[in-house]
């Protein structure tokens, strides 16, 4: 059943709209307030899906009940109904954060569409919201150990500000879980967050990559193409392995830290972009800018605040946490029997020296999964995970 809370002064009026609603859906529960008060009170004690809302009314108008929805974080959409002489107001709702606004005397075909619109509209964010916490729990940081511990506290310090961020590490520590973990905790969270190897990508393709390139730029440029940077304009931008960047690329990045400012490949016009940067690498830049490899200037931009990643090896402690963690999310995204792991077979794990890290040891959890008992024991460890 959807639940439509109706706030309008005039009888008459509510007398047409719920007939107007009954008729094109009896699945519409319908609740009448006469006035925004009364309006209000309901919406902060019943659950509603959606809300018509007259903005001229006594006690309190609709541009009220709407900021007080807003200030009190109830996520509702509004549809706001106004005399033909006030559209300045409907405007104004709108720019509250009101879905649509109706004139009256309503248009019937008008109010049907942006009910359903409305509706449809509640439907996705809804499913949006559902995803993001599904990907903020797949990039959660698993681990009560010193050192990780440490590095939450970091995280959770820096995330709200905009400082660069340059994240180190051995290959297979999560230094991408520490890119998201900072942009889910930012003020930026609701913005994308743009994920760039720049190891993948050959040198040749990097400039175009980041960003863009307009038609003509080379032979295969045959339409304008926007890049990374714009892609993630008011996000978050995570440079992964930036060590492997080309010394011409870095020199671009370096203009847009500065500057906040790009141009396309084969185009002198600025862009302007508010990115925020996360920087990744395995490599030790400063060996790197005295091999001539890497910009130092650039590694200064990057570097405001470093965050190492521990090695598995410093932190084996959490390998019984991590291998709970990952049985249990193999098992769901693969339908794999959920299996435990004895004593034994946990303690010969924590001897393994794991150079992969984290990510060498979920495969390894996989197969133990895939091929071994349940429980997975010491035979099994040793049987399928030769060291």
């Amino acid at each position: 059943m959807i639940r439509i809370l109706l706030i309008e002064d005039e009888e008459p009026i509510r007398r047409v709209l719920v007939r107007i609603l009954y008729e094109e859906n009896g699945q519409y529960e319908i609740t009448e307030a006469k006035d925004g008060k009364i309006g209000l009170n309901l919406l902060e004690k019943q659950p509603f899906d959606l809300v018509l809302c007259d903005i001229k009314m006594p006690k309190m108008d609709g541009i009220e009940v709407l900021q007080k929805a807003n200030s009190k974080k109830i996520g509702i959409p509004f549809i706001m109904l106004t005399g033909h002489g006030n559209i300045e107001t409907a405007v104004e709702a709108m720019k509250l954060g009101a879905y649509d606004f109706i004139s009256k005397p309503p248009d019937l075909n008008r109010l049907l569409t942006a009910v359903r619109h409305a509706l449809e509209n509640k439907s996705l964010r809804s499913e949006n919201k559902k995803l993001k916490l599904k990907v903020a729990k797949k990039y959660n940081i698993v681990g009560e150990s010193k050192v990780v511990i440490q590095m939450k506290e970091m995280i959770h310090k820096v995330a709200t500000t905009d400082a660069r961020i340059l994240i180190t590490g051995e290959n297979g520590t999560g230094k991408e879980l520490v890119a998201h973990q900072l942009h889910q905790q930012s003020n930026r969270n609701s913005e994308n967050f743009v994920e760039v190897n720049c190891a993948a990508i050959p040198s040749e393709l990097i400039e175009s990559e980041l960003f863009g390139h307009v038609k003509g730029a080379f032979t295969s440029a045959v339409r304008d193409r926007s890049g990374k940077f714009e892609a993630a304009n008011m996000g978050t931008l995570f440079l992964d392995e930036i060590a492997d960047m080309s010394l011409a690329a870095q020199a671009k990045v370096l203009r847009a830290l500065q500057e906040k400012k790009i141009q396309r490949v084969g185009n002198e016009k600025d862009i302007s972009v508010d990115v925020r940067v996360i920087a990744a690498t395995n490599k030790d830049l400063r060996n790197e800018i005295e091999e001539g490899r890497f910009r130092e200037d650039l590694y200064h931009r990057l570097a405001v605040i470093m965050i190492n990643v521990p090695s598995l090896s410093n932190r084996i402690e959490d390998i019984p946490i991590l291998t709970e963690y990952f049985v249990n999310l193999i098992s769901n995204e693969q339908g794999i029997e959920n299996k435990t792991f004895t004593e034994e077979a946990l303690e010969k794990l924590s001897k393994y020296p794991w150079t992969g890290n984290v990510r060498e040891l979920r495969n390894v959890i996989e197969r133990l999964m895939i091929l071994g008992d349940n429980p997975v024991s010491l035979e099994n460890i040793i049987q399928f995970v030769p060291k």
